[in-house]
């Protein structure tokens, strides 16, 4: 799949495509109702399935206190795109200025003269544009003037429940790991570079993996029975994900300990899937005590993964 970072990076090569426009925080189950459709429309026309997102969010520039938690990063997005099938991913830098085009700028010179869409699929609640003027008739109008078509998004149910990243964070937050997966379509995971850290768990015996989030809000906080999975290959473990209060810490990472590993991962990209909720972050008195309770975390996920076992 290939990825187009930036408006400046689309070439005449790139005209002629089959579009769709969003977020696609997550790439829940709703997302890929939606991308399926969309891959099956362009093979049909024989032309490229594309997904346009923008980076930052737009949460994220105009109301960063109170922009909603990522569920995934564009490398995630990638990831998952990429198995469905979609053929190119363009990332649009989103900032004051780009927002501040007009909604018939956006159409004509993006995506009609840069990339010459035939097909584009939104959300009919899609806004765009100076002041969000674009709305899902104009683009309806537009299609008409410029020979695309336009088809809305319709909302995909499971069990009775919309499935929305809204709806995921919600899961992830009341800590429901089953819930969340069943709308994901997969198991939650944090994914990036093992990082070296303060090296506190190996002196209370309990070394860590270490990964920043990069984040500005993470939809997960507390310890977790977890499945890591590296190029060292797949290990059950217990991790934290938050402040590390204990310790004084400020910033948001996820420290995970590996059961039966001694070797180390620095440097290298891992998953980690959250597989149960075990606990909220706490603030303990002395290293003594919090070496205590990673023992206590430690023996209920050891017991979680045995039960997961026994019902095989």
């Amino acid at each position: 799949m290939e990825l187009i970072r930036g408006l400046h990076n689309i070439r005449q090569k790139h005209r002629g495509c089959v579009l769709t426009i969003g977020k696609f925080d997550g790439v829940h189950l709703g997302h890929q109702a939606v991308l399926k459709n969309l891959v099956e429309q362009a093979r049909k026309m024989q032309l490229p399935a594309t997904v346009m997102v923008f980076e930052p969010q737009p949460e994220e520039v105009f109301r960063p206190q109170t922009a909603p938690a990522r569920l995934s990063r564009l490398r995630d997005k990638y990831t998952e795109l990429k198995k469905l099938g979609v053929d190119r991913l363009i990332c649009v830098k989103f900032n004051r200025e780009f927002a501040a085009q007009s909604a018939n700028h956006f159409v004509e010179e993006l995506l009609v003269a840069k990339l010459g869409i035939r097909f584009l699929v939104v959300g009919d609640d899609f806004r765009f544009g100076h002041d969000r003027t674009g709305d899902f008739d104009m683009l309806q109008r537009e299609g008409q003037r410029w020979g695309f078509d336009v088809v809305s998004t319709q909302s995909f149910r499971h069990q009775d429940c919309r499935i929305s990243s809204t709806a995921v964070r919600d899961a992830l937050a009341a800590g429901n790991m089953q819930l969340a997966e069943s709308l994901l379509g997969r198991k939650f995971s944090i994914a990036s570079k093992v990082i070296h850290g303060e090296k506190k768990g190996r002196t209370i015996g309990f070394p860590t993996a270490n990964l920043l989030l990069k984040r500005v809000k993470s939809p997960v906080a507390g310890v977790y029975a977890v499945r890591v999975k590296s190029p060292r290959g797949d290990f059950n473990g217990v991790a934290n994900v938050g402040t590390r209060p204990t310790l004084n810490g400020s910033r948001m990472q996820l420290e995970a300990h590996l059961f039966d590993f001694d070797q180390h991962l620095y440097g290298l990209h891992i998953e980690v899937e959250l597989l149960s909720k075990i606990r909220d972050e706490q603030k303990f008195a002395s290293l003594d005590d919090l070496r205590q309770q990673i023992a206590l975390d430690s023996e209920q996920a050891k017991r979680y993964f045995d039960s997961l076992h026994q019902a095989i």
